[in-house]
């Protein structure tokens, strides 16, 4: 069997699909349609093969959006960091220790997606982990003020975590992954 290797627009368009398919149409996150709606999301694939260059090109992404307010959000892709999910936990810890030591921290947050998340506690085949897999590994930017908002104009939005978890473990860890390798190995 020919197999081609995907180009960097296919990596941004299946992340497209994934918020598309899966954060919107389960409702994972209530406030990601209106966003994706207004189309104020950047999708942004990351060429850093190592941590100094990853936090280079997370400081251009807060630069970008100090300048650009009407972006509310960034999708980051890690084009060729962070593919063991322990590794990319590190850069997680990494991005965020960053925002402290820059000032960003009450500007950003950073939210994280893998396609091997695992939720502490849980086990690795556990639906409720697809809540937060995603078809690459990435860094989701969100601003504070937004997050606050939101939270403030959304009844019970401690119980979204729970709803998530049933809604995952009611579907089944079989639906998710057809899922992410249907978005995935669609073409554009």
């Amino acid at each position: 069997m020919l197999t081609t290797e995907k180009t960097e627009d296919q990596k941004l368009i299946a992340t497209q699909r994934w918020l598309e398919r899966v954060v919107i149409a389960h409702n994972f996150c209530p406030f990601a349609k209106p966003v994706v709606r207004a189309e104020r999301v950047r999708y942004r694939l990351l060429d850093a093969r190592n941590v100094e260059q990853l936090l280079h090109e997370l400081r251009a992404e807060c630069d970008y959006l100090d300048q650009h307010s009407e972006t509310a959000t960034s999708l980051l892709v890690l084009n060729h960091l962070g593919e063991d999910f322990y590794d990319y936990l590190d850069l997680v810890a990494d991005a965020d220790h960053w925002l402290a030591q820059e000032n960003y921290e009450g500007i950003y947050q950073v939210a994280s997606f893998h396609p091997e998340y695992v939720f502490a506690g849980t086990q690795a085949s556990d639906p409720s982990n697809f809540t937060n897999r995603s078809p690459y590994p990435l860094l989701h930017i969100l601003r504070e003020d937004d997050v606050t908002t939101a939270l403030a104009d959304w009844r019970d939005p401690e119980n979204i975590p729970e709803r998530n978890i049933r809604h995952a473990r009611a579907l089944g860890t079989q639906y998710f992954r057809d899922l992410l390798i249907e978005i995935d190995s669609e073409k554009s």
